[in-house]
């Protein structure tokens, strides 16, 4: 199925060009030491996870959920994904995320040759990304859309401080936007080929909630339970005995707020309910689960679309296999960028998460 192009025509003479550094110097630091330091100091607090068998790196991770805001606020939960990185069996890393400011019907790929950033370039796999050209599925970014686009960028100076200077990394970065059904299907069988490759990872860029009236989202569990599955620091807490599903109102007010159930645990839960459908992606029905979740809650979870990419790929490599060769979601960290207690209050939600695959 052939797509349009929608990126200029000067694009193949461009073809190895640098992706500047756009955020650098506003979401990050754009000063090599400082932002080396910053990344090590991040890292270094991430610590084993006995009661979820998480010893980073992990040797058999496939995959990883991580956010893309601002290092201040989700750099540390950040790491968290990344320390777990087997870096010293990878070769290729496949890059997916959200399209913040364009938007695009399907699935797109870069014309830079190489993306800069101000710990050293990361060379793009200009072999694969032509490859997946000719399969008519992708369009082309235009530059502007490409170094305009955060969700991508931010990932770039973790990739290239815990791959150090290895010369041999290369990554295939793509957007993602509104695929349909038959282009989904289309693109599961693709990146299917890449997925058996074990020196090949992939990282999904995605923050979750954006719980306020800026981002018209307030949604709000009037009585909320603590989530069953907690994930760290969120600290595991018993369900009452009177436990039962809790109502979700789409609009906050003072009219249904609970004194005991704060905004912030509200969102916390939902957030919660998306990881818990996101944790055994194989599944029969994980990816209409996920769908379902998303359409009931309409939590705005940015990089939706690219996790609704994974599952539909998971979903057509593992469809067959036996369980004990089936993939699981581990979160390791949660985080907000604030604790909201009242309907002018805003936040957003960092998660972590690793894909591992049995050995």
């Amino acid at each position: 199925m052939k797509q349009p192009s929608i990126g200029d025509p000067r694009s193949r003479k461009m073809s190895h060009s640098v992706r500047e550094a756009t955020h650098a110097g506003s979401w990050y630091s754009a000063k090599a030491t400082e932002l080396s330091s910053q990344l090590k100091s991040n890292l270094s607090k991430v610590t084993p996870l006995p009661d979820l068998a998480f010893n980073p790196p992990e040797q058999n991770a496939k995959a990883v959920i991580a956010p893309h805001a601002g290092y201040s606020y989700s750099g540390p939960a950040a790491a968290w994904a990344y320390a777990s990185i087997p870096t010293d069996k990878i070769k290729r890393i496949f890059l997916l995320g959200p399209s913040h400011h364009s938007y695009l019907p399907g699935v797109a790929l870069s014309t830079f040759g190489s993306y800069g950033t101000p710990l050293g370039d990361i060379p793009l796999d200009t072999d694969t990304i032509a490859s997946l050209k000719q399969t008519g599925i992708f369009s082309e970014m235009k530059h502007s859309v490409d170094e305009d686009e955060h969700s991508l960028e931010m990932h770039l100076p973790y990739i290239r401080h815990i791959f150090k200077d290895r010369k041999d990394l290369t990554l295939v970065p793509i957007l993602v936007g509104h695929p349909n059904a038959q282009t989904s299907k289309e693109l599961s069988k693709v990146l299917a080929q890449y997925w058996s490759d074990e020196e090949t990872f992939f990282i999904i860029s995605s923050d979750f909630c954006h719980w306020g009236t800026r981002f018209s989202c307030t949604p709000y569990y009037h009585n909320a339970p603590p989530p069953p599955n907690a994930v760290p620091p969120v600290t595991q807490e018993t369900l009452p005995a009177s436990f039962e599903p809790p109502e979700l109102t789409k609009r906050f007010s003072s009219a249904v707020s609970n004194p005991d159930v704060p905004i912030w645990k509200s969102i916390q839960y939902m957030d919660h309910e998306g990881m818990d459908l996101l944790r055994y992606p194989a599944e029969f029905a994980a990816l209409e689960k996920w769908e379902a979740y998303l359409d009931e809650t309409k939590n705005t979870i940015c990089g939706r679309n690219p996790i609704t990419v994974l599952l539909g790929l998971i979903q057509h490599v593992y469809h067959d296999k036996p369980e004990d060769q089936k993939p699981t979601f581990t979160f390791v960290r949660y985080e907000q960028s604030s604790k909201c207690v009242n309907g002018k209050d805003s936040s957003v939600s960092y998660v972590s998460g690793v894909l591992k695959v049995p050995k």
